[in-house]
């Protein structure tokens, strides 16, 4: 089920709410039981297989705690155990998101195999990596899970259960417990800043991703076709595709936040400007927070981290990259994207070893400079990341650097000249769609300036701390407050958004 969808925005959040608000006041021990329940039907939504299977990997993972946990507290080998635990979730995640890829490139390679009939379940490698931190977790001392309930819900718990954050469980096992109590947090306030921050969340999605994106696909699609973009039209088309990833995602992990909020439960931050990053290092402190807190917890760490010399850190730094870019899809593309990410990384922790110490680099235009720097750098990786395949990939990259031809706007209305606008690409590209070059420039460029200089969502409500994590306000002026102005914007956004529904609008990280 959507977050913007008609059936989870007036028949699931109320009924759910409703009756978790009943609960909580009545009987709260049941509050736990009803959530997790509504969060199973939630996902099942959309297949009963899929919820079978995802039944399964919780019982196992539970079972599988309460072991290493037993084990533990009696001075048991853990290894073994440890490691049959963490082999079956990957096991389970190869077999339905890379299986197919595995034989499609043994088949490039010479070889012969059918492929096998597979139905991705939406949100396998969230679960099933929330569900590997916490295996491991407990075999580093921390308490496992008794109650069965509060374990599936951390599990389920549907804001974040098809597209992150990754949980862990000492963040949101004690909340879950205080819920059971009658001590939980709940209250008008934490239902006025969780719609609020829901709200602006689906502006993002609904009003601005979806509304960018019809300038981006038409590029990629044509050099999907062979049709190589010029210049002009391949960055356009990189940049609004960059934006839709960013409010697309932003938005959602803003409606997670706020959803989980109004049920007086914090979530973790997941997004936090991160094209305002001034280095590559910046950038993972600022994107999807907790798979990079994940990579680097569970893999960069455990590969030798930075214990063994600075060549095996940059090896590890790129491995790490490279696997995380395959967790996002089976394909060769996100291999290079994070391929490409490792590398900057390397380069990123070389500078800073080598020149950084040497100069200073602490005025606002180093950080200006910096900044678009590693902003340069990360569109260009988002090439492969959006691309069909490598040649697709090869063409968008052709294009930005001039080699498929220039084609410069020679006047303001409609900013494209009269050669670009009879061609037969301008036309499939733009035109044949019902688009204006000059609204796709106009709407690259308000974006960039909202993304760069304007506070994001957590920063405008920090006074009420939506998320688990306590963020500095920079806005105290306008900062957001529960009055009736503010009541009035956050329905006007809501009311917004909705009359914007689209059919078939999932967000782009559902595919991960």
């Amino acid at each position: 089920m959507l977050f913007n969808s008609h059936e989870f925005l007036f028949v699931f959040l109320p009924v759910v709410f409703m009756g978790f608000v009943v609960l909580a006041r009545r009987a709260p021990w049941a509050s736990p039981i009803w959530l997790a329940l509504g969060s199973v039907f939630f996902y099942g939504w959309l297949s009963r297989e899929m919820t079978v299977l995802l039944l399964a990997s919780i019982l196992f993972n539970y079972v599988g705690g309460r072991v290493v946990d037993h084990a533990r507290c009696n001075g048991a080998y853990l290894r073994g155990k440890v490691g049959v635990i963490v082999v079956a979730n990957l096991a389970l995640l190869g077999y339905f998101k890379y299986a197919n890829f595995f034989v499609d490139t043994i088949n490039k390679l010479g070889g012969s195999i059918d492929l096998i009939s597979i139905a991705l379940p939406m949100g396998i490698s969230f679960f099933t990596f929330t569900q590997i931190a916490y295996v491991v977790d407990v075999s580093k001392g921390n308490r496992g899970e008794r109650s069965f309930v509060n374990y599936l819900l951390f599990v389920t718990w549907f804001p974040h259960l098809v597209a992150g954050p990754v949980l862990h469980h000492k963040q949101m096992m004690p909340q879950f417990h205080e819920m059971a109590s009658g001590k939980s947090r709940f209250s008008a306030e934490t239902v006025s800043v969780g719609l609020s921050m829901f709200s602006m969340g689906l502006f993002k999605k609904v009003v601005l991703a979806d509304n960018i994106a019809v300038f981006a696909n038409p590029a990629f699609d044509a050099a999907a076709a062979g049709q190589a973009p010029m210049m002009v039209e391949a960055w356009v088309a990189l940049l609004a595709y960059s934006l839709q990833l960013y409010f697309d995602f932003s938005g959602y992990s803003d409606m997670a936040i706020g959803l989980s909020r109004m049920f007086g439960v914090r979530l973790p931050l997941n997004f936090d400007s991160p094209y305002k990053a001034t280095s590559i290092v910046d950038f993972w402190r600022r994107w999807h927070m907790t798979l990079s807190s994940f990579l680097r917890d569970y893999l960069y760490i455990p590969l030798g981290g930075n214990r063994n010399g600075e060549p095996r850190r940059y090896l590890n730094l790129f491995l790490t990259m490279v696997l995380g870019g395959l967790w996002h899809g089976a394909s060769w593309n996100f291999v290079i994207w994070g391929g490409l990410h490792g590398l900057y990384l390397v380069i990123n922790n070389f500078w800073s070893r080598i020149f950084a110490p040497r100069f200073n680099f602490a005025g606002i235009i180093s950080r200006g400079l910096f900044a678009s720097v590693t902003f340069f750098a990360v569109v260009l990786a988002w090439v492969p990341f959006r691309s069909a395949d490598f040649s697709t990939a090869m063409s968008m990259w052709s294009g930005l650097f001039g080699l498929n031809g220039v084609a410069l706007p020679t006047r303001l209305e409609p900013w494209v000249p009269e050669v670009l606008k009879s061609s037969v690409r301008f036309q499939q590209m733009y035109i044949g769609d019902g688009l204006s070059f000059s609204e796709a420039v106009l709407s690259v460029f308000c974006g960039l300036i909202c993304v760069w200089f304007f506070p994001n969502s957590q920063q405008w409500l920090a006074a009420y701390r939506p998320a688990w994590e306590s963020v500095q306000a920079r806005i105290a002026w306008w900062s957001w407050r529960p009055t009736r102005g503010y009541a009035v914007a956050m329905g006007v956004l809501l009311a917004a958004s909705i009359l914007a529904f689209k059919k078939n609008s999932p967000f782009l990280y559902f595919q991960f």
